[in-house]
């Protein structure tokens, strides 16, 4: 009894891997005889599994998606990876708080004891972020990812304003979710903020999708924003740890370590007077080291601040 358990939670994992196996493939993997692995195909079938036989040379076998959700097997790496995620998932999207808990509270009593261990060491406190990265609807969420997948042109308003897009990627990024799409009213791609739709029903006609004006979507938001390219640069010494100052400077900027007191900051802006008031911002002494455009503007912004220009 044993030996068949293990054998068929090896074959529950390997129908998982692949979308199709051939029966004889299967017999040789578990070192059993084609009619062995019928049989525990039909062992899985009556656990709730819907394991489909599939046409062909040799006939062969598909996990397809059932009305109800079977016990799910997952290896190490895939159980710590679905523990975290889901301690995650509540900082970006709203009405799944109660359901992620207990999906947790699920996943977790179902893990031997070395895995509970290591979910138990990685956990994690999710902050939401300020007022800036409101999240989204679950609901909103799901209806546009739906849209995205069956290819339904979306009608939704945006901002108060009736707006339709072939979708084509729910990405996240910044800690925001967008939807990247084509406006045929505008005949231009568009990102839209998902936390800022409100779709309407029925979707729309299905359409062709496009081809994005980059490699992929990743190349296409990264793009989309990138910060713009500032004209002045420079450099100055801070008076104050690294620690201390890196949160507050943007990713495009550069902050060095100079010991437990001091940091060496390299900036930009679109103004040298700008970039030497942004410096100035971190309220510790500092001593400008270049280039010689920002130690005159920083001159000139002192004597602003004190009247004498």
């Amino acid at each position: 009894m044993l030996e068949t358990s293990g054998r068929l939670l090896k074959l529950l994992s390997l129908l998982q891997a692949r979308r199709d196996w051939p029966g004889g493939t299967l017999a040789d993997r578990l070192g059993v005889s084609p009619r062995t692995v019928r049989r525990d195909v039909d062992r899985l079938r009556e656990l709730g599994y819907p394991v489909r036989a599939t046409k062909g040379r040799e006939g062969g076998y598909r996990l397809g998606a059932g009305a109800d959700l079977p016990p799910l097997l997952f290896d190490a790496d895939q159980a710590v990876a679905v523990a975290v995620a889901l301690q995650t998932a509540t900082t970006s999207v709203d009405g799944i708080e109660e359901a992620a808990l207990r999906a947790l509270a699920t996943v977790r009593q179902v893990m031997p004891a070395r895995l509970r261990h290591r979910v138990d060491a990685l956990e994690v406190t999710s902050v939401r972020r300020g007022a800036d990265r409101p999240r989204v609807d679950a609901g909103v969420l799901l209806t546009v990812g739906a849209a995205v997948r069956a290819r339904e042109v979306l009608r939704f308003d945006y901002r108060d304003e009736p707006r339709r897009c072939e979708p084509h990627h729910l990405v996240m990024w910044g800690g925001r979710w967008y939807l990247v799409g084509w406006d045929p009213d505008r005949d231009d791609w568009r990102t839209y903020r998902v936390d800022r739709i409100s779709p309407r029903t029925p979707n729309g006609p299905r359409f062709t999708p496009r081809e994005l004006p980059a490699p992929d979507v990743s190349a296409y938001i990264a793009e989309r924003f990138a910060a713009p390219e500032m004209p002045c640069t420079g450099t100055a010494v801070l008076h104050a740890p690294a620690p201390q100052i890196a949160p507050w400077v943007r990713s495009t900027d550069l902050v060095e370590p100079l010991g437990d007191d001091r940091c060496r900051v390299t900036m930009s802006s679109w103004s040298w007077v700008g970039l030497a008031a942004t410096m100035g911002m971190f309220d510790v002494p500092l001593e400008i080291t270049g280039p010689p455009e920002l130690r005159e503007a920083a001159t000139r912004l002192a004597r602003r601040y004190t009247g004498g220009d």
